[in-house]
């Protein structure tokens, strides 16, 4: 594709054919305020901050520079007089209609709207229209405040364009416009996955994790209660971000540190309820994968269970598949469950007496610790779930000076955990692990990929996949010998639905799928620290990291965790009748939305 040529600011540009003015622009060094536009997810032209003067050839009126395209010859100005006064109207405009309480805004000191009219000078509005507050929507993940949208549709193009799930949309026109679920029903009855994407990229504080803050503050000061914390993998690698550390910094140990310091009980790691997962869940395939060689029959292929978000969306969206998930619960509502029961009784306390907190980079986490089916004993697994931005806002307030803190170990027995726990924060990475147990317990050998990384579905490409030959297999495995074991492996509601379509179908070539509902994985989850830079960048820094901390480690495979084959002395077998009572559970088959009536989905048991 050749490049155009074009003149901005009287500088001389070059810029690939098809580029925008602001991408013209940007590839030049040059600047371009905007608020509604973000790469590869949302360009609407809605809040005309970005709009430019196109000099050559004349333009009456002055272009919104993220929707026309640069031309050859094009004369553009983007920071005269008129270009100056124009944002600053629009800008004004925008937050006559904001609601400006500031300061008491989660989003205060991290807002872009805010950081926009530091940028263009505005300093007040001279334009107060009438205002009529809309009502806070809250649901057990995600809270929407209208009264804080400044309209510009990320989030509406992010649920429908990336993750193809279309809950939000534009209702009413004009200043009667407002950005809702359809038919305006609360966020909670509809088949939102509550991902936490339209979180990520909501510009102001319109869209939010619903916050757990204060029931974790009550049970920590709640002497009844012995309390525990554990963090999910990909928080070890975004909690850095927090306090001003570049993307991609890994600070396992003064996670544990800071986490110790705000007062919590026993501080464990979510990365042993990771490998405790992959025992369940290999058992588990490698049961229906011996029904299928030996001329049985079983569901495959088997898709994993880790992501909340996924779980609903598959519920919701493919009910007649559910009996391809596997029944392990995620990793940290597994290690809950382990909390409550057998550690529990070892330290002499009673299930209700124990609070258990999950720090996650994930808003779906929420949602997932209040179903029933995450409950043993009459109490739930999980009491309170906290994200990653959460934390960090926590251990701001507790006066905690995180970056100054020596790195600490996860408390003993439940901190220990193999590498192939920490790539579960990533796409890829459960497939993996799993693989790595899996393979060695039919072949006896490791797998045979470099560095133990199976290459082919490692990365951040929307669908990979890959082939596993079983060959020199152990004896009792005799069946599997020449086996081809077909693999695939997505992040994202877009790759999922283009996966079970083939499922719903019948045309699967594939024996296991891992899916994690958002893309790259758990390392950009809804709870994560939102992006200071390309999110592309982000993820791939992130996934690095990840990748990492798995290496440095020299006990890499699940089934070598020794604390959990100590676990597993006294719990029974992998899949055995303790693993089926608190470790693995059912799902639900959300009925269709009544579009005449109304009404909420039916759940149908």
């Amino acid at each position: 594709m050749a490049d155009i040529k074009l003149t901005i600011n009287g500088k001389e540009c070059t810029a690939p054919e098809g580029s925008t003015i602001l991408q013209a622009a940007e590839l030049n060094g040059i600047h371009i305020p905007k608020l509604c536009y973000l790469e590869g997810i949302n360009q609407y032209g809605a809040c005309r901050i970005c709009v430019v003067e196109q000099v050559s050839p004349p333009a009456k009126n002055l272009q919104a520079s993220c929707m026309v395209e640069a031309k050859n010859g094009m004369v553009i100005n983007t920071n005269n007089e008129r270009v100056q006064e124009a944002r600053r109207t629009m800008y004004e405009l925008l937050l006559s209609n904001h609601d400006k309480k500031c300061l008491t805004c989660p989003r205060n000191q991290d807002c872009e709207f805010q950081a926009l009219g530091r940028e263009l000078g505005v300093e007040d509005s001279p334009y107060e229209g009438e205002r009529v507050l809309k009502p806070i929507d809250v649901s057990e993940s995600l809270t929407r405040d209208p009264n804080k949208c400044i309209l510009c549709r990320r989030c509406v193009n992010v649920c429908k364009n990336i993750q193809t799930t279309s809950i939000l949309t534009a209702e009413n026109r004009g200043f009667q416009t407002i950005i809702t679920p359809g038919f305006g029903l609360p966020i909670g009855n509809t088949a939102c996955t509550f991902c936490g994407q339209c979180v990520v990229v909501c510009p102001v504080g319109a869209l939010r994790e619903t916050s757990h803050k204060d029931r974790v503050l009550k049970a920590l000061n709640d002497p009844t209660k012995h309390v525990v914390v554990q963090p999910a993998p990909a928080v070890r690698v975004g909690i850095g971000e927090c306090f001003g550390l570049p993307a991609g910094s890994c600070e396992t140990g003064k996670l544990a540190a800071a986490l110790r310091r705000m007062g919590f009980d026993e501080v464990f790691d979510t990365n042993w309820g990771a490998d405790l997962t992959i025992m369940e869940e290999g058992t588990e395939f490698l049961s229906r994968f011996r029904s299928v060689i030996t001329g049985g029959v079983a569901e495959l292929p088997m898709l994993t269970s880790c992501s909340p978000g996924w779980i609903q969306f598959i519920e919701h969206n493919f009910p007649d598949e559910l009996d391809h998930l596997s029944s392990c619960k995620s990793p940290h509502e597994m290690f809950g469950a382990v909390v409550k029961s057998y550690y529990a009784k070892k330290i002499g306390k009673k299930p209700e007496d124990m609070y258990v907190v999950s720090i996650m980079p994930c808003t779906a986490k929420k949602t997932e610790c209040a179903r029933p089916e995450m409950q043993n004993d009459g109490v739930p697994n999980v009491d309170a779930v906290l994200t990653t931005r959460e934390l960090g806002d926590m251990i701001k307030t507790m006066g905690i000076d995180f970056l100054s803190l020596p790195d600490e170990e996860f408390d003993a027995p439940l901190g220990f955990s193999t590498g192939a726990a920490d790539i579960f924060g990533v796409t890829g990475g459960v497939m993996e692990a799993a693989l790595r147990t899996v393979y060695e317990i039919i072949t006896g050998r490791e797998l045979p990929f470099p560095n133990l990384h199976v290459s082919p579905i490692v990365g951040l490409e929307q669908i990979r996949e890959a082939t596993i030959k079983l060959e020199n297999v152990k004896p009792e495995w005799k069946a599997a010998e020449g086996f081809e074991v077909n693999i695939a492996v997505t992040s994202g509601y877009d790759g999922a639905r283009k996966l079970m379509n083939q499922v719903k179908d019948g045309t699967s070539p594939y024996h296991f799928i891992e899916v994690m509902g958002c893309p790259g994985g758990c390392i950009t989850g809804g709870g994560q620290p939102r992006p200071k830079q390309d999110i592309n960048v982000v993820r791939q820094k992130r996934m690095e990291a990840i990748y990492g901390e798995d290496e440095r480690k020299l006990v890499r495979k699940s089934h070598e965790n020794q604390s959990l084959l100590e676990f597993y002395k006294e719990w029974g077998e992998p899949g055995g009748h303790n693993s089926h009572e608190y470790l693995h559970t059912h799902y639900v088959k959300r009925g269709k939305y009544n579009e005449l009536t109304k009404e909420n989905f039916v759940v149908n048991k």
